[in-house]
């Protein structure tokens, strides 16, 4: 089984897991945020009835474990397992040790900087295929039963403990902040899954495209792929020329584009991540480093 394991992986885990809860604990519980997932259960039950978060994310995740052992798979559950142990750990280690980050009583510095932590440390998490445990677990057996979306499992039980923390400790001021928090915690995980390497994906139709395509591998160094395209009012068959450039090349590419053909057909979108040659690997496809 440990063979199995990427150390690195594990490594990514527990510092993920480390930035998650420090920012839950010096900003969530600190100024009694809001959370979502079974983190905001945890919170729940430390205002209400005063239980240690550390110890209710082990018990509450005990069930999710049982029932998602066969669904995860024996990597991704022993990794979903490290994850969930260590933030309890995490936990444990900050409620014990935790300092006051002195913030002037600004709630929105505290949301903006406990969505960033709790994100950040998530989204390292997900990155290296680990999870905390909770709702990942339920909504992929919610999606293997049920049929519902992953994406439309996590929302719904989110929102619904959310809402079950304004009926219990929130105040309304508290239950603005805290949906600014669980905001950008969204945004900073999409940010840090999204890669290191995010691009723009360049679609060229032009009568000039050969031309276009050499100056872009002449003097851009970037790949280009010639793709067969129709019309569909004009039946007219036609050249797509298709490549992707890093975000700080698209302008450099525009003005090759509009030098050589001003009526060429351009369309711009944003790649969310990419790999291969020219980004993650040298032309002897080599990693860089």
């Amino acid at each position: 089984m440990l063979k199995m394991i990427k150390w690195q992986n594990v490594v990514g885990i527990l510092i993920g897991t480390a930035i998650f809860a420090f920012g839950f604990v010096h900003f969530n519980i600190a100024h009694e945020l809001g959370e979502g997932g079974f983190s905001g259960i945890t919170l729940i039950l430390l205002f209400t009835l005063g239980w240690d978060p550390a110890l209710m994310n082990i018990i509450l995740n005990i069930p999710m474990f049982i029932l998602g052992y066969k669904l995860l798979g024996k990597r991704s559950f022993i990794y979903t397992l490290i994850g969930t142990v260590a933030f309890s750990v995490f936990l444990k280690i900050f409620q014990t040790y935790a300092f006051a980050i002195d913030l002037h009583e600004d709630l929105l510095l505290v949301a903006l900087f406990a969505g960033v932590f709790i994100g950040l440390g998530l989204g390292i998490i997900f990155r290296f295929g680990g999870t905390t445990g909770g709702v990942d677990i339920l909504a992929r057996l919610m999606h293997k039963y049920f049929g519902w979306s992953m994406g439309k499992t996590m929302f719904t039980f989110d929102a619904f403990i959310i809402l079950l923390s304004w009926l219990t400790f929130l105040d309304a001021r508290s239950m603005m902040y805290t949906l600014i928090a669980v905001y950008v915690g969204g945004r900073v995980i999409d940010m840090v899954q999204d890669g290191q390497y995010a691009a723009r994906g360049i679609f060229i139709i032009s009568p000039k495209h050969e031309e276009i395509a050499e100056h872009i591998t002449m003097h851009m160094e970037r790949g280009v792929t010639i793709l067969n395209g129709q019309g569909y009012f004009t039946k007219e068959h036609k050249q797509v020329l298709y490549c992707v450039v890093p975000k700080n090349e698209t302008i450099r590419i525009k003005s090759i584009i509009e030098r050589i053909d001003p009526h060429a057909f351009v369309s711009i979108s944003e790649v969310r991540d990419v790999s291969g040659e020219g980004f993650t690997l040298d032309a002897a496809k080599q990693p860089l480093h």
